[in-house]
C-alpha cells in the first residue's frame, strides 16, 4: 500500500496545485452530481457525496458549484445520461491499473481510454484482469507534521477504522476503514478537529510492484495521459517509486 499512498499525496497536492483549475472542477462536479443522483441530496446521510463535497472543498470549489451539482443530481435531468464504467489493464513492468469512468458516450470513451493505454505503452484488459488484486477501503490521510499520532489512533480506531499505520518515509499517517464505515470515521475525525489530506473511498492495491528507471518514467506518463482524459474520474495502480527515483522524475 506504499505505492498507493505515496501516489496519493501527490496527486492530492498536484490537483491543488494545478494549474488546469477548469478540467479539476468539472471531475469533482461530475462525481457530486452521480453522487447525489443515487443517494439523494442530503450530504449528512449520503456518505459517498459528502465525501465528494468534501474532496471539492479540498480544492477550493466555489460553494455555488457545488450546490448546483447536488441540485443536478438530486433533480435528474442530464446526470440521468452519466454512466459509470472501469477499464482494466496493464502498464509498464506489469504494473495493474484500473481506470473510473463518467460518461455520457460509452463507445467514446472506451476508443479514448484504449488509446491512451497504446499510446502510452500500456495494454487495455479484459474486465476483471486486473481488479482482484484490489480492494475499496475508505481512505484518510494525514501530514505526519502536523498530526498527533496517538490521538489520531485513538479518534480514528473508536471510530471503526481498520488500520492507521504511520508512514515516516512518505511523510503521512494513513488510515484506512470498511467503505461502510467511512461516513463516521469521517464525522469522528471532524470532531477532534483532525484534518486530512486525502478523505475519500478508494481502490488499495493488495500488493505493490517496484518501479524504477525508464519504465516509471514512462509509467507516470501512462498515468498521466489516462488522467488526462476528459471522462477519467480516478486512476488506480499498485506501482511502488522510491523516494529517491521519484525527485529524479520530477526534475
Amino acid at each position: 500500500m506504499a505505492g498507493h499512498s505515496k501516489w496519493a499525496n501527490i496527486q492530492h497536492r498536484k490537483g491543488a496545485q494545478d494549474a488546469k483549475r477548469a478540467k479539476v472542477f468539472t471531475r469533482y462536479i461530475r462525481e457530486i452530481t452521480i453522487a447525489a443522483r443515487m443517494g439523494g441530496a442530503d450530504i449528512e446521510s449520503n456518505p459517498r457525496l459528502r465525501a465528494a463535497v468534501s474532496a471539492a472543498k479540498g480544492v477550493n470549489m466555489p460553494k455555488d458549484n457545488i450546490e448546483r451539482a447536488i441540485s443536478r443530481g438530486a433533480g435528474g435531468s442530464e446526470a440521468d445520461n452519466i454512466e459509470e464504467i472501469r477499464y482494466e489493464g496493464y502498464g509498464q513492468a506489469g504494473v495493474a491499473i484500473l481506470v473510473d469512468c463518467m460518461t455520457d458516450n460509452r463507445n467514446r470513451t472506451v476508443s479514448d481510454v484504449r488509446s491512451a493505454f497504446s499510446k502510452g505503452g500500456g495494454n487495455m484488459g479484459e474486465s476483471g484482469c486486473v481488479s482482484w488484486m484490489f480492494h475499496q477501503k475508505g481512505l484518510f490521510v494525514f501530514d505526519r507534521k502536523d498530526s498527533d499520532e496517538e490521538v489520531l489512533m485513538e479518534t480514528a480506531l473508536e471510530a471503526g477504522a481498520e488500520d492507521v499505520q504511520d508512514k515516516p518515509e512518505e511523510g503521512c499517517i494513513e488510515v484506512t476503514c470498511a467503505p461502510s464505515d467511512f461516513a463516521q470515521v469521517q464525522d469522528a475525525l471532524e470532531a477532534a478537529k483532525l484534518k486530512p489530506q486525502v478523505a475519500e473511498v478508494s481502490w488499495i492495491p493488495e500488493n505493490t510492484i517496484q518501479v524504477e528507471g525508464e519504465a516509471a518514467e514512462k509509467l507516470l506518463a501512462l498515468i498521466e495521459r489516462l488522467e488526462e482524459l476528459d471522462d477519467v474520474q480516478n486512476v488506480y495502480a499498485n506501482f511502488d517509486i522510491s523516494d529517491a527515483e521519484m525527485e529524479r522524475l520530477s526534475n
